[in-house]
């Protein structure tokens, strides 16, 4: 849902996105520089990846800051991104057969859109594309109800 697939195309364009430099953000300093400014590196993926950054209200940005910031928290998002390089050789090693299973791809209007199924149909052959309306990457978040209910619908699909 809404997130690129390391490897799989448009891959390449995407790492050259500078609002995406976390996927590359490392070093040995990486944790120092965020430690204790956790909220301030997560309200920057909240605020610039929403539609409506209103929809992440406050007790969800201070849970979610908290969690971050205890001890080892910041060090396993970091590794997340850390592993697409990997994750991405991995993945292109399977494009030559693609999954023949059913695949739902969702994307929200204001970020990756449609942009999630056209990805898919590098890997996938049976790809189902939904585009939540004014939702930007929390989709969940921002519009749970018509989120879930696309989730449904392909789950309940004959």
């Amino acid at each position: 849902m809404d997130a690129p697939l390391p490897g799989i195309p448009p891959w390449e364009q995407t790492l050259r996105d500078p609002g995406k430099w976390h996927f590359d953000f490392g070093g040995k300093d990486m944790e120092r520089l965020v430690a204790g400014r956790e909220r301030i590196y997560l309200d920057r993926f909240w605020n610039e990846f929403a539609g409506d950054p209103g929809k992440i209200d406050e007790a969800t940005r201070r849970h979610y800051a908290a969690l971050y910031a205890r001890p080892g928290g910041m060090r396993s998002v970091f590794a997340q991104f850390h592993a697409m390089r990997q994750d991405a050789q991995d993945n292109r090693a399977v494009l030559a057969n693609k999954l023949a299973m059913p695949v739902l791809a969702v994307g929200g209007g204001k970020s990756s859109g449609a942009e999630v199924a056209s990805m898919m149909r590098n890997a996938a052959s049976d790809v189902s594309e939904v585009v939540i309306p004014g939702a930007g990457h929390w989709l969940m978040e921002e519009a749970p109800q018509p989120t879930v209910a696309a989730v449904r619908a392909f789950i309940d699909k004959p």
